[in-house]
């Protein structure tokens, strides 16, 4: 299966840069239907998108900037916001203008429907791939798998501990690996990040009682406060007045109970505060993942994920 990546990833390789550095480089780029990665200038009062060549210039007409533009199933905002930002394309055709200058015609539709046919096509349910963050709505993030096409990531799937929206894990343009959680009748994928962030047992193995460390607050109930330890472990502290979601917190870690999947806290203070998001730390390092769970040997109750070839992803909690 021929891999596509996401933009943004191609731009900088030498083989790129290399064949942007001469016109006989992109005349042969032409003739081998090289995919390239090139920046969008200018979108004009037309929508064809200007872009950057480096020696020459490049139009990409609207018709050609995404599938689904032809018949407005996608809307023009799709190549409108490509503006200043990487875009793949084949070069299809070289016109003159004006002034005598040689202009590249490029498609970027064209590889898309490559990148459909040769890969996205040939994916199931999970496969881990890469994936690129495009944007964020309050119900999930949307990340481009390859080539510009989007695919959704739902809020629920982004980890084990509940979050109030996306920008909580993820900012745009990051570069991602995500699990291909289910596939419709029409292709479309969606997407599943939490079961590549670790089991219970694998980020409990991070903490010892009697520590104090740091942590999130997600969520104040009457009952208790959620206090997230790592983006697929939380564990519960006695309620304290004045404490709200989102607080930057130092809690003292009382005891871990596995057969339970539980950890009790105390909060020795909470706080707001602007920290950067950790690195991520993956704990899958295979391209395909058939079965997940997430709840140690031996708990009262089972959290898994079985990634089923069909319409449906079985999810167990």
């Amino acid at each position: 299966m021929k891999k596509y990546f996401p933009e943004n990833y191609l731009i900088l390789t030498e083989e790129n840069k290399n064949i942007l550095s001469s016109k006989a480089a992109i005349k042969e780029a032409f003739y081998s239907g090289k995919i390239l990665e090139v920046r969008a200038t200018v979108c004009d009062k037309d929508h064809n998108l200007h872009v950057d060549l480096g020696v020459m210039k490049g139009i990409i007409p609207r018709n050609e900037g995404a599938i689904g533009i032809d018949d407005g199933s996608v809307r023009d905002i799709a190549i409108i916001s490509r503006v200043n930002k990487p875009v793949v394309c084949k070069i299809i055709d070289f016109q003159t203008d004006e002034k005598g200058e040689t202009i590249a015609v490029l498609s970027r539709k064209a590889v898309q429907n490559d990148c459909m046919r040769d890969y996205i096509a040939k994916l199931s349910p999970g496969c881990v791939i890469d994936a690129v963050v495009t944007h964020m709505e309050t119900f999930g993030v949307f990340a481009d798998i390859g080539a510009g096409i989007s695919a959704l990531m739902p809020i629920d799937s982004i980890s084990i501990s509940r979050i109030p929206h996306p920008s909580a894990r993820f900012t745009p343009g990051q570069k991602i690996k995500a699990v291909v959680k289910s596939i419709d009748e029409s292709g479309r994928i969606t997407l599943s990040y939490k079961e590549l962030l670790g089991t219970w047992e694998e980020n409990a193995a991070l903490f010892k009682a009697g520590e104090t460390v740091p942590g999130i607050v997600r969520s104040v109930e009457r009952y208790g406060i959620f206090v997230e330890l790592k983006p697929n472990l939380a564990g519960l502290a006695e309620y304290v007045p004045g404490v709200v979601p989102g607080q930057h917190a130092s809690v003292y870690i009382k005891n871990l109970i596995p057969e339970r999947m539980k950890i009790k806290l105390i909060i020795v203070d909470s706080f707001d505060a602007e920290y950067p998001n950790e690195p991520v730390n993956y704990y899958n390092t295979s391209d395909f993942i058939d079965r997940w769970v997430y709840s140690p040997e031996g708990c009262e109750k089972t959290v898994e994920t079985v990634f089923c070839d069909d319409e449906l992803t079985k999810e167990a909690i």
